[in-house]
């Protein structure tokens, strides 16, 4: 594994809305055959999964009259509220590794962070479910993951020092139906894992604690040790140029929704699953399935299955009652699926 440096002229970048575009210069454009990982703070600002509908999850007056960015990530997931309190790290994996990065697997990408937490004092930390990493049995990590042919990116978000408050009020709806029942992202229990740090690392600032973090995860005593591709002015040349056709528009960040008129949210015991859909009288014409509870190779299979379903609980049954859906939401996921789609839920 190797360290990508996303500093520009020598000074780090807490623009969120270009931090989260990096990933996808790095395994779209750059491309740099390994493992690579790029880690950074950002400005306050909320990041939500690409088939989101932000007024069904952010509180966009809030946002406005507090400065609070609003960024549209490429990978799936739920909303999540960033500030200069928390650390987010990427793993920036191109081609075949011999150090079993793997797309899909999350835990390959937990466990060195975990390990050094664990160096750092914060013992307890440990991974849950599929993505999540908890301490004191509240998540502290959410990861997610997105893919580009042989190219994939795998991080999460670590709340070092984040202002809790901040992110409950930015992360709560203020408008409750759009055209339909919309519910909130699960707001799940959250901790910062600051003071969970041996006593000697919890006065440190967040760049201090990204520092140290580096140290430990690349088992190395000083940061020049650390085996790094530095972002060159022609990187950036094209990073500027994709934020200014993409990423850095309200159309991509606050745009489109993106042609759903639907979202239900769903907690299962496997995880949570949040579903954008375009309803068009009782036909389920479009669906977008993203969360916690199933593989994307699943959720893009229920997303098929949906599509030309009559939101009836008859009819929702009928095409859910499905053995691969079965063995990974089980009979109860599977009733509870369909109550919520149901029109008699609308």
């Amino acid at each position: 594994m190797f360290l990508i440096d996303t500093s520009r002229d020598g000074k780090p970048i807490y623009d969120p809305i270009v931090n989260q575009s990096l990933d996808n210069y790095l395994i779209n454009d750059l491309k740099l055959p390994g493992h690579g990982l790029i880690m950074y703070i950002n400005d306050p600002s909320v990041i939500v999964g690409v088939n989101q509908n932000i007024f069904a999850e952010v509180n966009v007056p809030y946002l406005r009259e507090n400065n609070v960015a609003l960024v549209r990530r490429s990978s799936g997931g739920g909303a999540v509220y960033h500030d200069r309190g928390n650390l987010i790290f990427e793993n920036i994996v191109v081609g075949e590794t011999d150090d079993g990065a793997k797309w899909g697997d999350y835990k390959v990408f937990a466990d060195p962070v975990l390990d050094a937490l664990h160096a750092l004092g914060a013992n307890d930390a440990e991974l849950r479910g599929r993505s999540d990493l908890v301490v004191n049995d509240h998540k502290f990590t959410g990861m997610t993951m997105v893919k580009s042919g042989d190219a994939f990116a795998a991080g999460g978000t670590l709340m070092f020092d984040m202002d809790l408050d901040a992110a409950s009020q930015a992360l709560h709806p203020v408008e409750s139906r759009i055209n339909g029942k919309w519910v909130k992202s699960n707001r799940s229990n959250i901790e910062n894992i600051k003071s969970h740090l041996a006593p000697e690392y919890q006065g440190l600032t967040p760049d201090e604690f990204r520092e140290q973090l580096l140290l430990k995860l690349f088992n190395v005593s000083q940061l020049d040790d650390i085996e790094t591709y530095h972002l060159t002015d022609q990187d950036w040349a094209v990073i500027d140029q994709r934020l200014a056709e993409k990423y850095n528009t309200n159309d991509w960040n606050y745009g489109e929704n993106p042609g759903f008129n639907r979202y239900r949210f769903v907690q299962l015991e496997q995880g949570d699953m949040g579903l954008n859909m375009m309803v068009e009288g009782s036909l389920i014409t479009k669906v977008a399935v993203y969360g916690t509870a199933l593989d994307e190779k699943i959720a893009h299979k229920l997303e098929g299955q949906l599509t030309g379903t009559h939101v009836s609980l008859p009819d929702l049954r009928d095409k859910l009652s499905k053995r691969w859906l079965k063995k990974a939401i089980g009979e109860g996921g599977i009733a509870a699926l369909a109550q919520e789609l149901s029109i008699e839920n609308q």
